[in-house]
């Protein structure tokens, strides 16, 4: 099944980017493509990512001193 239509990027294709160090959306669409066209994948391609790290696209505040 492909995550990106606009750059066939396939779901094993996109798990291998991952798999190879991708860590950000934009780091995914350097490597594939994935995520630079239409955007409509950019919710599949942040639920892989979160998978691989779980604190992927959270905010991490430091306490004030």
């Amino acid at each position: 099944m492909y995550v990106c239509i606009c750059f066939a990027v396939s779901e094993t294709q996109l798990a291998d980017v991952i798999a190879d160090g991708a860590r950000t959306e934009e780091e995914v669409g350097d490597v594939s493509g994935a995520g630079t066209g239409c955007g409509n994948c950019l919710d599949r391609i942040c639920d892989r990512l979160r998978a691989a790290n779980p604190l992927h696209g959270l905010e991490i505040v430091e306490p004030a001193a």
